[in-house]
């Protein structure tokens, strides 16, 4: 795209890559930050200005336009029409156009105060999407700029796409900032630096030559990110009060002279869960990413938060902390401004009314079949491909479009969910079938891995955001359509297998586990891959096949399953564990621990015969846990039990554990938001305290009577599979009884016969004859 400069400066064209944008606070439109191919990091300036749109009765239109004429911030205004996507014919618009984003959002709201009833469109796009739908930008884009030598570009060209499966990247400078301690917990005492293969300490007393220190690494590293520890909720903010008390310059930002954009924390309503978000404080010139605070940091690190950049056209800082629905919803508006569709303000389209009738017919959500409770040898696992945007990809399921049968297909134009979900799901079914033939060692595996992730949680997020109740392009209707296509083709996946001669084990959603005796390899599963991607149009793959996997019963009634509370070992010797205390983020981490010690050992047999030569290691694993727990060893950290709240401490009738350690923050001003968690120790006497009150307990106030019942409670999702039940096993742990129970595979049952374990040196023997791996120990 090209803009008219001065031409009395020299020309000279920059190839690199675009680093960060945001609003020119000096002068009407945007500052761009390039990192050069030569490793320079540029800045540069371009106007940009910014258009919305007004729709409504002529006569409330005309009285618009006179305000606007005589408006301080002197408008650009026109007559259009456009494309309202909920609307069959073109809507008549009053366009206005100023010279800068911050000038726009303020005439907005005092349009939006003055005339209330109008429709606004395109009003609320943030900068960086209306730039991207303007050039086809995105972060870290491959671009080449021809600018003048002052800086104002003139030409700027984008040279990739973000739907490449290997793009171009740049070499990152990352400066690690985070404070020796958890600040909620403790006061911490020094900052740990790490930048360019270097760590320093740096303490924080004196604040002067902190501050000095910092700003020199700062000045010599010139990092392109500050990859923190509590940077948004303690961090970044105390070194900029610091800084303004000792009077010393701090250059958090690379951007000269500009401020910083901070978000208070807040509460939010998500899938049936008050979700957290804590206080955020974004840089300018370079990216601020704190690992606290990163919403799926766990989940996919720095490349994932990329991809989830470059995908979106979200800035990377903001892409890091908001949900997927968010990046999703960016898509959706970054299509629509592409395709010339007006973006409306908010929703204005209701649910259509609906008989009860049609409402059982239509809400019906996704299909799950009951698993067969046990322990089961050589099952595949397949699963269709991101099922549900699949869906919406092939039946052209949009609000604006007409409903397709079952997983039929249409002739009518690409509406804007397909438009937007193809691209994505294409690279994510690609990096999937490379990921496939990749060896291990490829170091792209790991890259790879990365950017399924942040594409799955995307494709995840477009079905639930169909229906969101405030989502601009969502529509009931389409949301009921796409899991009606789920569940017809669950259904046709199923008559395939047992057409092929498999028995269906469980179904969840979009996958199913079928088990045929003699089929225990890849290639095995071929031939009905084939077979229902032709009956269902869409794309699946073998997820795996487990040597072997159990499926768990509810704890509170053992006839009756639970879909997704499973635990599995694939050929390959790797584990899936769903629904068990170590997936669990209110588990203790000792708990998570134990049984995830007990899972990997028993992943060890080769075969689910071999099982029951692991049952008396796996017994001696859990006893070395528990005399762990006795004995003190285990450290207070890993005890930490973390309760998430779904209200205000004082709006609970029951004072559970999680709301009375909350209060106790409360009495020292150390105030808790609905959606995050409170850690807290179990005492005796039923008492908790929460972990981040002064000083630390005392290690002999530990209930370890209720860690004993956590562990054991855990430990017996482990064992039950392989017939031994909770009771059993509690009376075994108690000593002086010699046990004997039916190993519970169904092709061949065996007798375990376990040796009273009452004394300490027996035990101890036990364990040690694990870890030789001399089985004449373990048997006893």
């Amino acid at each position: 795209m090209k803009w008219n400069g001065c031409a009395s400066n020299v020309m000279q064209t920059i190839n690199g890559w675009l680093l960060d944008l945001f609003e020119d606070t000096q002068a009407a439109g945007v500052v761009l930050w390039v990192l050069t191919d030569e490793g320079k990091r540029v800045r540069l300036h371009q106007p940009f200005p910014i258009r919305f749109s007004l729709s409504g009765p002529a006569k409330v239109l005309r009285q618009v336009w006179r305000f606007l004429k005589s408006h301080a911030s002197q408008p650009q205004l026109s007559r259009r029409e456009g494309r309202d996507l909920f609307h069959p014919e073109p809507v008549d618009l009053l366009v206005v156009e100023v010279a800068s984003f911050s000038l726009q959002q303020r005439l907005f709201r005092e349009l939006l105060d003055r005339y209330p009833d109008l429709l606004y469109y395109d009003a609320d796009v943030s900068l960086p999407l209306r730039y991207a739908a303007k050039t086809d930008s995105f972060p870290l884009c491959r671009c080449e700029i021809t600018c003048f030598e002052s800086g104002l570009m003139h030409q700027f060209i984008v040279r990739d796409s973000p739907w490449e499966l290997d793009p171009q990247a740049p070499a990152l400078t990352i400066m690690n900032l985070e404070p020796d301690c958890d600040p909620l917990h403790a006061s911490p005492q020094a900052l740990l630096v790490s930048v360019a293969g270097v760590n320093y300490r740096l303490s924080l007393h004196p604040a002067r030559a902190l501050l000095i220190n910092l700003q020199a690494l700062l000045k010599r590293h010139d990092p392109d990110v500050l990859l923190t520890r509590w940077g948004d909720t303690w961090l970044l903010p105390f070194l900029v009060q610091l800084a303004e008390k000792n009077e010393i310059t701090l250059a958090l930002n690379r951007e000269p002279g500009h401020g910083f954009l901070q978000r208070p924390e807040r509460s939010y309503f998500s899938y049936g869960q008050i979700m957290y978000s804590g206080q955020q404080f974004h840089l300018f010139g370079r990216w601020h990413i704190d690992r606290q605070n990163a919403m799926f940091w766990t989940d996919f690190g720095l490349d994932g938060i990329i991809e989830m950049a470059r995908v979106t056209s979200q800035p990377v800082q903001v892409a890091a902390r908001t949900s997927p629905g968010t990046g999703i919803s960016s898509m959706q508006v970054l299509t629509a401004l592409r395709n010339n569709i007006l973006v409306p303000w908010h929703k204005q389209q209701g649910e259509r009314p609906k008989t009860a009738l049609e409402l059982i017919e239509s809400d019906l959500g996704g299909l799950v079949y009951q698993p067969l409770v046990g322990l089961h040898r050589d099952v595949g696992a397949i699963d269709f491909i991101s099922m549900y945007p699949a869906i919406m990809v092939r039946c052209n399921i949009s609000p604006e479009t007409n409903k397709t049968g079952l997983l039929e297909t249409g002739d009518e134009p690409a509406g804007l969910i397909p438009l937007t979900l193809e691209p994505l799901l294409k690279k994510r079914v690609a990096l999937k079938q490379r990921a496939a033939n990749l060896p291990n060692w490829d170091p792209r595996r790991k890259l790879d891995k990365a950017r399924s992730g942040a594409h799955k949680w995307l494709l995840v997020t477009c079905f639930g955001y169909l229906g969101y109740k405030n989502a601009r392009f969502g529509r009931i209707e389409a949301h009921e359509a796409v899991t009606a296509g789920g569940r017809e083709a669950l259904l046709r996946a199923k008559e395939a297998s047992e057409d092929m001669g498999f028995q269906v084990l469980h179904m969840y959603v979009d996958g199913l586990w079928i088990y045929q005796a003699g089929k225990n390899q890849p290639q095995d599963f071929v031939p009905l891959l084939d077979e229902i991607a032709r009956r269902t149009g869409l794309a699946i793959a073998l997820d795996g096949v487990y040597r072997w996997v159990a499926f768990l019963p509810s704890r509170v009634n053992a006839r009756v399953p639970v879909p997704n509370r499973y635990f599995g070992v694939f050929q390959d010797g790797s584990l899936k564990v769903r629904g068990l205390e170590a997936r669990r983020r209110d588990s203790a981490p000792w708990v998570a621990r134990m049984q995830m010690d007990l899972l990997e050992y028993l992943a060890q047999a080769e075969d689910a015969d071999q099982l029951p030569d692991y049952i008396p290691g796996a017994m001696a694993i859990l006893r070395r846990h528990l005399a762990n727990l006795q004995a003190g060893r285990v450290p207070l950290e890993d005890l930490l039990v973390a309760l998430r709240l779904s209200r205000e401490p004082q709006e609970y009738t029951v004072k559970t554990a999680g709301v009375r350690a909350a209060m106790q923050l409360q009495e020292i001003g150390k105030s808790l938001r609905p959606g995050q968690r409170v850690r807290l120790l179990y005492l005796r006497g039923g008492q908790v305290q929460a972990w981040d009150m002064p000083g630390k307990p005392d290690a002999r106030c530990i209930d370890l009577g209720r860690y004993y019942e956590l562990a054991v409670r855990a430990a017996s999702a482990v064992f039950y599979p392989l017939g031994l039940s909770e009771d059993e096993l509690r009376a075994w742990l108690k000593g002086g009884i010699q046990l004997c129970f039916q190993f519970a595979l169904p092709a061949g049952k065996r007798q375990i016969l376990l040796p009273p374990s009452s004394e300490e040196q027996a035990w101890q023997t036990l364990f040690l004859g694990v870890k030789t791996g001399k089985q004449e120990l373990v048997i006893g």
